[in-house]
């Protein structure tokens, strides 16, 4: 009988359990959002045709950044700069233009309420290098802005000239046609953004010492993905926050002399220890600030199981993260990335190094810091002869941007509209100019309105980078009336 009633107990804690557990998945839905807070503007006709002729030049701009500024050409620079005034006369003639610090943009459409905060747009002017080696691989040459097969193709089409290209497009059309914004305009354009180096923070001390405090910037970053990763359907991704970066300098010491006669412990071998220790201690996956957003606001488009797993991640949150994390791209957005990239020992096959060195890049989650990263290299490295300090600038990882603000509701507003897909707040995990705002404004989104394939991600640096003229299209039009909306008042 004893047996019975504790069997029955039990039965019924299950059975409890797993009704709590199905209600916090059919309760487990999208924050409700509230309407914009205002009517979205129509769009304003664009001529594609010109659009994509103008993107094409700017690709023949070779303002290419790189890792040693020594090799940058600085006139291409200059020719674009002024080609941009050419292009674009009618938006020129209402905005002011100034040059800041080594070459960066700053563009202020002044509006007629200058109480009222500003709206900030961003896209950088430089692209990265193009290998030799992959030169035959292209389906047209990397700087010849070709317009054909329904793309202009070329090195900065999809990063970050076709974005440029667009606001401007769009910031010409609506002067063409005799639009007056009420809120300030400002168009901010790094040009060195490639290289982690350039102007924009000067641009932001800039704008700080003249009390700008911006309604919301927002600059290039995640898309409208095809299969996003959560439900394998189409989702506008919009980015509200970065990942930090930071490079550990990994140097090892031992006595150097003739290979022929090698200690048991070598400067190499003492490295290659100190790396696969900080590489056999990951840092943990987590479902926490934009990650978790995502997975709510996606939660209509999951499956039942999947909703029930992440409603009740409490419970089966490891199972959701090695799910989202599978792939090296998913574990990218749930924790701090360490990638060893550089090594370098001995000038010579035959002579023992006195030091051999690594670099470690690490991309900061929201939450670590460097302060961690080098505490938990220094627990993984303990007890071998290394010495870890940070190589270049480090950059933390961005504050997270509201994604209830009213921007970010115009935003995600804009994108459904146009598109017919819902829209979510996520992580990006790779590094922009926009960080450098932060002192002139509380909510920054990284977000380019073009659609693309996971797949179609790899031409962003890659071989054939090509910005197709649909997507042009819609990063022209979403532009058009994200300006008319935001700056109307």
């Amino acid at each position: 009988m004893r047996k019975r009633t504790v069997f029955l107990g039990g039965a019924c804690l299950l059975a409890a359990g797993a009704a709590i557990l199905v209600l916090r998945a059919v309760a487990y839905r999208p924050d409700p959002r509230p309407e914009p807070p205002v009517v979205l503007a129509a769009e304003t006709p664009i001529d594609l045709a010109a659009a994509a002729a103008h993107l094409g030049q700017a690709i023949r701009f070779q303002t290419v950044s790189h890792q040693d500024p020594q090799e940058d050409d600085p006139t291409q620079w200059d020719q674009q700069r002024a080609w941009l005034t050419l292009a674009y006369p009618h938006f020129h003639a209402l905005a002011r233009r100034e040059i800041v610090g080594g070459g960066a943009l700053l563009y202020t459409w002044r509006g007629a309420d200058p109480t009222l905060a500003p709206v900030i747009l961003m896209a950088h002017q430089d692209v990265v290098p193009v290998s030799a080696e992959t030169l035959g691989r292209w389906r047209a040459p990397p700087f010849s802005g070709a317009v054909r097969d329904g793309a202009v193709w070329g090195r900065g089409s999809l990063d970050d000239k076709g974005s440029l290209v667009a606001i401007m497009e769009a910031s010409e059309a609506l002067a063409a046609r005799g639009y007056r914004p009420k809120r300030t305009l400002i168009i901010v354009s790094g040009e060195h953004e490639e290289t982690s180096g350039g102007s924009v923070p000067k641009v932001a001390a800039l704008l700080a010492k003249r009390d700008v405090h911006a309604l919301f910037v927002l600059d290039e970053g995640l898309m409208i993905l095809n299969a996003n990763p959560v439900t394998g359907k189409p989702a506008a991704l919009i980015g509200v926050a970065e990942k930090g970066y930071a490079t550990l300098k990994v140097t090892a010491f031992a006595p150097g002399g003739h290979s022929s006669t090698p200690p048991k412990e070598t400067a190499v071998l003492t490295l290659a220890k100190a790396i696969t220790a900080i590489a056999a201690k990951p840092f943990p996956l987590s479902l926490d600030g934009p990650t978790g957003e995502l997975l709510r606001a996606l939660s209509d488009q999951m499956t039942p199981t999947v909703r029930l797993a992440a409603a009740n991640a409490w419970l089966f949150g490891p199972l959701i993260a090695q799910r989202f994390g599978a792939t090296p791209e998913g574990a990218a957005e749930l924790h701090t990335t360490i990638a060893p990239t550089m090594l370098q020992g001995s000038p010579k096959e035959n002579v023992l190094p006195d030091r051999a060195v690594a670099l470690v890049n690490y991309r900061l989650f929201p939450g670590d810091s460097s302060a961690s990263v080098l505490e938990k290299a220094r627990e993984a490295t303990q007890g071998l002869k290394v010495r870890l300090a940070f190589q270049g600038p480090v950059s933390e990882a961005s504050p997270v941007s509201s994604s209830r603000s009213g921007a970010y509701r115009v935003i995600a507003a804009l994108a459904e509209d146009m598109e017919k897909t819902p829209s979510a707040p996520a992580l990006m995990i790779g590094a922009t100019d926009s960080k450098a705002m932060t002192p002139v404004a509380t909510d920054i989104y990284r977000f380019t309105f073009i659609r693309q394939d996971v797949k179609d991600i790899a031409m962003f640096h890659g071989v054939g980078e090509h910005m197709t003229l649909d997507n042009l299209s819609r990063l022209t039009r979403f532009f058009t009336r994200l300006i008319a909306t935001t700056t109307a008042g």
